[in-house]
């Protein structure tokens, strides 16, 4: 078996033009040699952090939902892309209750110091960002980005790269930017030849 790159869904929207470029960086890891994963956000039965605190001495959540099986899936996956809009100058609803869930990594990494994924796999576990904004502005990707680093960091993923479109609202169909397509495809495809070269 290759190396395992999962990508993250934060849109409702699957087949729309976040989900089009994920699906592109998917491409070009699987291109590259890996095994790809996608998972719709929005699709899963997922209930928001309530704060138990369950997970400070066990390494899962008290709540059975479908995030149980996502615990193992991101200690063992080799890295990582996430796609989101921009939603209220930060990310979805949806995307947001997942990140917060992973508070079982929070607490083994920092409170007991025992984290969840196998020192082995940290030296190699990269994250890759793209983020759509309908607006344009200069800032509008600050708040998701502070977002993504911060879980990039609790679930040992170094932040590697990234790719911001602006002004969705008037380009409104991203296949009409062929370079941002072939730059998701790419960076996929550098993700997954990243693991290649570092394969032992």
């Amino acid at each position: 078996m290759g190396f395992h790159v999962v990508g993250v869904l934060g849109s409702p929207l699957a087949g729309g033009n976040t989900a089009k470029l994920l699906d592109q960086a998917l491409s070009g890891a699987r291109d590259a040699g890996c095994d790809v994963e996608r998972i719709d956000v929005t699709a899963m039965t997922i209930s928001p952090c309530r704060e138990i605190f369950y997970c400070r001495e066990h390494e899962t959540c008290a709540m059975k939902d479908d995030m149980i099986p996502m615990y193992r899936k991101f200690s063992e996956l080799d890295s990582l892309v996430v796609a989101t809009p921009v939603m209220t100058m930060g990310i979805p609803g949806a995307l947001k209750s997942f990140i917060d869930r992973f508070q079982v990594f929070f607490m083994a990494k920092f409170m007991r110091g025992k984290p969840l994924v196998p020192e082995e796999k940290k030296a190699h576990r990269r994250g890759l960002y793209i983020g759509l904004s309908g607006m344009n502005v200069p800032y509008v990707f600050d708040g998701a980005k502070l977002t993504m680093k911060s879980f990039f960091t609790i679930i040992d993923v170094e932040y590697w790269d990234e790719i911001l479109t602006r002004d969705m609202d008037t380009i409104r169909d991203i296949t009409t930017r062929p370079d941002v397509m072939e730059a998701a495809y790419r960076k996929g495809y550098r993700l997954g030849e990243l693991l290649s070269e570092e394969k032992p």
